[in-house]
C-alpha cells in the first residue's frame, strides 16, 4: 500500500486490522511528513504491529497532484506485491507512478478517490487520469457519489464504496463520568472542524440565535472565517453562550463529543466543493452522542436513520431539528443508541477492514479480469 493519509497515528489502527486477515502480508510505505494547508503533519507511529511501516522520501511534498516517490521502486523490487494499493485519488503523479512500478511487478492495482464533484483537469493531469482509470483493476470510492464521478469519467472497472477510514469504538465510545459530570449545563451544542463557509457554521449561529431555554455552543476549530464568525455571534446576541475553541488533539476528542447532547454539521456545497464524509459524525456516534446534519453531499448516507438531517442551507429546519433535540429527551436517547449501533456495524476500523480485504481477495481472484 502507497498511502500518505497513513501518517496519521489513529488511521493505522486499519492497517493492524488488515494484517491480521488471512494471507496477507502487508508494506505500507508513507512519507516521513506530509505538507498541507500551511501546516506540517509529521508520520505518527502509534499502531504498527503485524505489517512493514516504511518510510520513503517524498518528492514535491505538499504538492497533491505532483508529489511522487523517487526511490520507491527498490521497495516493490523487494516486495514483490500480488496486489498495490495506492491509497491516492487517480489524477495524482504518484498513483500513475505506483500503477506502473505495480504492472511491471505483475501485481493487480485498486487505487481509492473521494472526488465527489466530476472535475475535469487540464494536461497533463486528465492524461495520467486517463491511463489509471483505463488500467487499474479496481477502485475503491470514499462514498457513493465519487464512485458516479468514476463512471461519469469512463472508469469500467469495479467500484466499492468504502471509507477510507473508520474509528476505533474502543477510544470512541459513551464516557458515563463525562456525562454525568455535563447533565446541568442545559443543552450543549457542538460543532468540529475546519472555519470556512462550506461548513455552514453561519448557519448553525442564525439557527441557535432561535433557540429557547438554556443552551450554549461549542465551535472547535480554525480558519478564515473564525474572526467573522465571532462578530456574526455578537451581531445575533448570542456571544454569552458560545464559545470558540482552538482545535482539540484527537486524543481528547471523546471527551468533548460526550460533553455534547448533539453535533452539527450543517455543510453547504460550493461550486468547487461538496461534503465527502464528515469524519466527525461518526466520532460523535460511537460516543452516543446525537448528530444533525445537512443534506450535503455523502452526510446523509452516513447519518442514515441514526441522526436528523435537514435541507442544505435551510436556518428554519436546521433550528427546528435542535429544538425538536432540546425537549425531547427520549429521542435523544434513541438516536444515541442508533448511532453508535450504525458505527458498529459500518464505520469501525475492523469493519473497513474487513470490507477492503474483500476487495483484495476478489481482484486477486482474477475474478474481474485484467484491464489493459
Amino acid at each position: 500500500m502507497v498511502s500518505k493519509a497513513c501518517i496519521v497515528g489513529p488511521y493505522q489502527r486499519k492497517l493492524e486490522q488488515l494484517a491480521a486477515l488471512p494471507g496477507v502480508d502487508l508494506t505500507v510505505v508513507v512519507p516521513p511528513y506530509w505538507r498541507e494547508a500551511g501546516r506540517t503533519i509529521q508520520l505518527e507511529r502509534r499502531f504498527t504491529s503485524g505489517y512493514s511501516l516504511v518510510v520513503q522520501p517524498m518528492a514535491l511534498n505538499g504538492h497533491f497532484h505532483l508529489h511522487f516517490y523517487p526511490w520507491i521502486a527498490k521497495e516493490f523490487r523487494r516486495v514483490k506485491p500480488d496486489l498495490c494499493h495506492i491509497d491516492e485519488e487517480p489524477y495524482n503523479l504518484a498513483t500513475y507512478q505506483a500503477l506502473r512500478l505495480a504492472e511491471r511487478w505483475g501485481a493487480r492495482t485498486l487505487f481509492f478517490t473521494w472526488q465527489n464533484l466530476a472535475r475535469r483537469y487540464p494536461p497533463p493531469w486528465c492524461w495520467v487520469e486517463s491511463r489509471v482509470l483505463g488500467r487499474a483493476n479496481a477502485a475503491i470510492a470514499g462514498n457513493q457519489e465519487a464512485a458516479e464521478v468514476l463512471r461519469r469519467k469512463g472508469y469500467r472497472g469495479p467500484v466499492a464504496v468504502i471509507p477510507q477510514f473508520g474509528v476505533d469504538p474502543n477510544i470512541y465510545k459513551p464516557l458515563g463520568d463525562v456525562r454525568e459530570k455535563t447533565s446541568s449545563r442545559g443543552f450543549r451544542i457542538g460543532f468540529a472542524g475546519r472555519l470556512v463557509e462550506q461548513k455552514g457554521v453561519h448557519l448553525l449561529l442564525s439557527a441557535v440565535s432561535r433557540l429557547e431555554g438554556d443552551w450554549s455552543l461549542s465551535v472547535v476549530g480554525e480558519g478564515p472565517t473564525r474572526s467573522a464568525l465571532i462578530a456574526l455571534a455578537d451581531e445575533l446576541g448570542v456571544s454569552p453562550r458560545v464559545e470558540f475553541r482552538h482545535p482539540i488533539p484527537p486524543g481528547e476528542m471523546p471527551q468533548y463529543l460526550n460533553e455534547l447532547d448533539v453535533l452539527v454539521l450543517p455543510s453547504v456545497a460550493r461550486p468547487n466543493w461538496k461534503e465527502q464524509f464528515g469524519r466527525v459524525l461518526v466520532e460523535a456516534m460511537a460516543c452516543e452522542t446525537p448528530v444533525v446534519g445537512s443534506e450535503s453531499g455523502e452526510i446523509p448516507h452516513v447519518i442514515g436513520d441514526a441522526g436528523l438531517t435537514f435541507p442544505e442551507g435551510e436556518v428554519d429546519e436546521l433550528a427546528r431539528r435542535l429544538s425538536l433535540l432540546q425537549t425531547d429527551d427520549g429521542l435523544r436517547r434513541r438516536l444515541a443508541g442508533q448511532g453508535r449501533a450504525r458505527v458498529l456495524e459500518h464505520y469501525t476500523q475492523a469493519r473497513i477492514a474487513a470490507e477492503t480485504y474483500r476487495v483484495y481477495q476478489e481482484t486477486l481472484e482474477d475474478r474481474w479480469g485484467r484491464r489493459g
